[in-house]
């Protein structure tokens, strides 16, 4: 491959990368009994996130920031199969031609379930969800024990355009939404090929740099024996 088509695919894979990220790190709570926990999760009808699919891809609605909706636009998701006392990080990953502030909370679900202004939001987004028909439903089965977490993402436009209609109806953000477990709570399981690149490459670094300062030593010994 020449180097116009080297650089070519390097542009390319940076354009489709999504260069901003916002991230909330957490500990997975013990698990609790579902049937007991007063609203039925179904019925919510929320997007889950879980240990075996650990990534979506999504467009989020955003606003500008206003009097009722000051971090913008709310959106919740089920965070479950976890492993209670793990820990997690949940990442959006987004592109920087989208001007975007987001802010991530995780909320244990007795929590939501007595705090009424969640609680309230939480039913005006699920109502939103139902009245949606171009939502697919997920059939998702729970188990009657289950370590749970609300998921919820707050998605502020930030930019400024003459463009009114921009102004007035920003698009949405397409974002890509990770669960990223640690690994031994230290390190998280998304970054280990990028550790074993970085120590590859050091040692391959070190290897290399010896065996060029030995042959430039053996040659300038040779020069002063002649």
């Amino acid at each position: 491959m020449n180097f116009p088509a080297c650089f070519a695919l390097l542009f390319a894979l940076l354009a489709t990368t999504y260069a901003n990220t916002e991230k909330v790190i957490f500990t997975a709570p013990p698990v609790f009994n579902i049937e007991s926990s007063g609203p039925s999760f179904e019925q919510l009808q929320l997007q889950v996130i879980t240990s075996k699919s650990t990534s979506r891809r999504l467009s989020l609605p955003v606003a500008f920031p206003s009097g009722q909706q000051t971090k913008g636009v709310d959106a919740w998701y089920l965070l479950r199969d976890l492993s209670p006392a793990q820990r997690y990080e949940v990442r959006v990953c987004w592109a920087a031609v989208q001007p975007t502030n987001f802010v991530l909370d995780v909320f244990n679900t007795t929590h939501v379930f007595d705090t009424p202004e969640l609680i309230q939001d939480l039913a005006a987004y699920s109502e939103t969800q139902q009245s949606q028909q171009s939502i697919k439903k997920e059939s998702t089965k729970y188990h009657d024990q289950d370590s749970i977490l609300f998921l919820r993402i707050q998605a502020a436009a930030d930019f400024f355009t003459s463009n009114q209609t921009l102004m007035s109806s920003p698009p949405p953000v397409d974002v890509e939404l990770i669960l990223d477990p640690y690994l031994a709570n230290v390190f998280p399981r998304s970054l280990l090929p990028t550790a074993v690149y970085i120590v590859i490459l050091a040692g391959g670094g070190w290897f290399l740099s010896d065996e060029i300062w030995r042959r430039l030593f053996a040659g300038t010994e040779k020069r002063h024996k002649d």
